[in-house]
């Protein structure tokens, strides 16, 4: 290599490092709010039962190993993933934890590597129990392994009244150690009126009904039925363990449950103005010209777009926090820029930073304030947010 080349590539490796993840658009994640939200649940379930912090999808977008980590020092006790990849950087990262993997595995060699990383797959059907057995034989170990119920979700699991028949099959086969059983509950979000015809009363009925059958009524492993809305919604429904995603991360999962416990946010969406421009009345501004300049208008654009999770069917309906000032946003969302009108903001320029989501001093903007302008849901939103913005703990 020339002097010339080598010079250039010790610059750039020197430029690299010198990148500041706050350089255009970035979301700071605060795990000491995640472990405060984890120890307000652990403090709200009934007696006996136990939390399980889902961090699956990268922790709902703000980093599973994060999550995790301050989640487990929060008071959670295991962890609940959706896909093989999930539990293994996990483990690799040194969490040992028990990890239930919620999604449904069908090949051997999937099967075969969660025995490996010590993760528990969920059995929908006697079909992938024996596939368990098979590869646990001659391993030395027992496979830990749970069976999920379909109450009434119409997905996952094997039909309710199988419950009974499959667990008792289970527990013979000698190469298992069934920990678990459960299922998911469909309306607990939005079924509050309660009553025998709720959708949550008709579920929680049928996973008695399984439990009852059972020897001891099933105490022999861990029966858990409950997501963030339904450990909210009613203690009955906590039995020895709730599986919790987005109130862990500080959001309530349904208005008429705002407030049973406190939560608090751990994510914010931020992102620096990059230019400052003045148009005049009548002008069209970004793709389509959705939005026309009704008088002199002070531009600020902003390096983040839909690429980075602000979703395109947001344009013209949110807005975003300069200190106590809420500026509008205007026009078509664009891939990597989004359009601020900063006419009231005389103090915004170039390198000012704004939020998009989260908190600014006492103002703050919501999942919830952005899925209700696009008909979406607060997970989806959470869960949008690309690898191209840096995550920054706070």
């Amino acid at each position: 290599m020339s002097e010339l080349s080598r010079a250039a590539t010790d610059g750039s490796r020197d430029a690299s490092k010198a990148i500041d993840p706050r350089q255009r658009a970035w979301v700071e994640v605060a795990p000491k709010a995640i472990e405060a939200n984890a120890a307000a649940l652990k403090q709200h379930l009934a007696d006996g039962s136990d939390l399980m912090a889902v961090v699956k999808a990268d922790g709902y977008g703000h980093g599973a190993i994060t999550v995790a980590k301050a989640a487990l020092n929060g008071g959670a006790t295991s962890l609940g993933i959706a896909t093989l990849e999930e539990g293994i950087e996990l483990r690799r990262a040194g969490l040992k934890a028990p990890m239930l993997l919620l999604g449904n595995l069908t090949q051997a060699d999937e099967l075969r590597s969660c025995l490996h990383w010590e993760l528990m797959p969920t059995l929908s059907s006697m079909r992938e129990a024996l596939l368990c057995q098979n590869l646990a034989d001659g391993s030395g170990r027992r496979f830990p392994v749970q069976l999920k119920l379909d109450t009434g979700m119409s997905r996952l699991g094997c039909d309710w009244q199988d419950g009974p028949r499959l667990v008792e099959a289970i527990r013979h086969l000698e190469n298992l150690e069934l920990c678990g059983l459960y299922s998911h509950l469909a309306c607990a979000d939005s079924d509050h009126e309660g009553g025998d015809a709720s959708v949550t009363a008709l579920q929680q009925r049928r996973f008695q009904e399984v439990l009852d059958q059972l020897p001891g009524h099933g105490k022999g492993f861990c029966r858990h039925l409950a997501n963030s809305a339904g450990t909210l919604l009613n203690r009955t429904l906590h039995h020895d363990m709730v599986r919790v995603g987005l109130a862990l991360y500080g959001h309530s999962p349904a208005k008429h449950l705002d407030g049973v416990i406190s939560l608090q946010p751990a994510l914010a969406v931020r992102a620096r103005v990059t230019l400052i421009r003045t148009i005049p009345a009548g002008v069209g501004v970004s793709y389509g010209h959705r939005f026309v300049s009704q008088r002199p208008t002070r531009l600020a654009v902003v390096g983040i777009g839909y690429a980075d999770g602000v979703l395109r069917s947001l344009s013209g309906k949110i807005h975003a926090l300069h200190g106590t000032q809420r500026l509008p946003q205007v026009g078509a969302i664009t891939m990597d820029q989004v359009l601020l009108d900063a006419t009231e903001a005389p103090s915004l320029e170039p390198g000012s930073t704004v939020t998009l989501l989260g908190r600014d001093g006492d103002a703050e903007i919501s999942p919830q304030d952005w899925s209700e302008r696009c008909g979406s849901i607060p997970w989806e939103i959470l869960c949008g947010f690309k690898q191209r913005l840096p995550r920054v703990e706070v």
